[in-house]
């Protein structure tokens, strides 16, 4: 195949921030065929960490600067842009490139135009909804990794019809041996204390705060956890506070963003999820790869990961005994553990590999350029 006859990808996002959509659209741009496919990163608001790799496997990062909620100038240095590189197809992500991306999109008259829906947003308000609504009209298809967000925006009038539900993907786990011993030790630890992590952005939707009461009910029984939080953000000052005044403060260790959070989870015994509302977990999917049992709470988006008893345990939000059970039976039994580490393992391999996911979205885009 020839450069003429390679398909022009825009891929929309507002930042190339850590975080899980973000990740997501990376491993896909890495992936694609670049025999067929010519991969553009295009950031609407910011520059991010993920943009160094993305330049190093030969990607084309372009920031276009918006700066407002309403920020005309950006609209049409974006409509500009994209009927500049006369892209085949554009692919937003996230509700802020969801919309000024769609709308930029219809305008430059790119061809074939997909959203992506990542997460429960259980955060929109009316209008978000109705500018959600209007868009989707305009749409050819909108890509989501869970079956939970097909529901809920089905609930807020958006036509099943228009998803394509493809499940987000790890790519293949790099073991790490020395990890479990090694962060152990950097902790000041001992080799054989029990790890809890929790791995993700701290903001309220992740729950955090109700899993810190989770830690205090398992400091009763046990004498042996310790709770590990992997991860930055706006909350983090407060949830320390909130350690200290419950007096977990030698129980609970906030580390912050580590760019080997793979290796952490390795280190893990047990992962715990608190989240309200979610798409798709990268961190429960990187738990379960590298076989560690996961506590989560029983949402939409963990439901499509987990398989109750099989694979890990999901408990109802706020229900804090449950989850201290679980874990406890967890880790009093031995044969229970390892089956679930194995079965996690399995499934992820079976249902959630790298090569599966990209090949969807590879189908998805040539099926729709072909269509025009």
């Amino acid at each position: 195949m020839t450069s003429g006859d390679k398909k022009r990808i825009g891929l929309i996002i507002p930042t190339l921030d850590r975080g899980g959509a973000e990740k997501q659209l990376v491993l896909l741009a890495k992936g694609l065929d670049r025999s067929r496919f010519e991969p553009h990163v295009v950031l609407l608001t910011r520059d991010g960490p993920y943009r160094k790799e993305l330049e190093e496997a030969g990607i084309p990062v372009t920031l276009i600067g918006k700066r407002f909620k309403l920020d005309f100038g950006s609209f049409f240095r974006l409509v500009h842009f994209l009927k500049e590189k006369k892209f085949d197809l554009v692919h937003t992500w996230i509700f802020a490139a969801n919309s000024y991306g769609r709308l930029a999109a219809q305008r430059a008259n790119v061809p074939c135009i997909v959203a992506g829906e990542r997460c429960v947003d259980e955060w929109k308000r009316w209008w978000h909804f109705a500018i959600d609504r209007y868009l989707a009209r305009r749409t050819d298809k909108i890509v989501t990794n869970s079956s939970g967000v097909v529901e809920f925006a089905a609930a807020h009038g958006i036509a099943r019809g228009l998803f394509e539900v493809i499940p987000n993907a790890v790519p293949p786990l790099k073991v790490d041996e020395t990890a479990r011993l090694e962060i152990r030790k950097q902790l000041g630890l001992p080799a054989d204390a029990i790890l809890i992590g929790i791995v993700g952005r701290l903001w309220p939707q992740k729950g955090v705060k109700e899993l810190l009461w989770g830690m205090e009910l398992m400091r009763v029984v046990r004498d042996d956890t310790h709770l590990v939080i992997v991860g930055d953000g706006p909350e983090r000052q407060r949830l320390e506070y909130y350690r200290d005044q419950i007096g977990i403060g030698n129980r609970v260790r906030f580390v912050g963003h580590q760019d080997g959070a793979s290796r952490w989870i390795q280190a893990f015994d047990l992962l715990w999820n608190g989240s309200r509302y979610e798409g798709q977990s990268n961190a429960i999917l990187e738990a379960m790869q590298a076989g560690v049992p996961v506590v989560a709470t029983d949402i939409a988006g963990n439901r499509d990961l987990i398989v109750p008893e099989e694979t890990g345990f999901l408990f109802r939000r706020g229900d804090l005994a449950t989850l201290a059970r679980r874990t406890q039976q967890l880790l009093n039994n031995p044969e229970l553990y390892a089956r679930m580490s194995a079965s996690s393992r399995e499934r992820v391999a079976e249902k959630f590999s790298l090569p599966a996911m990209i090949t969807a979205h590879e189908h998805l885009y040539s099926s729709l350029i072909k269509a025009q």
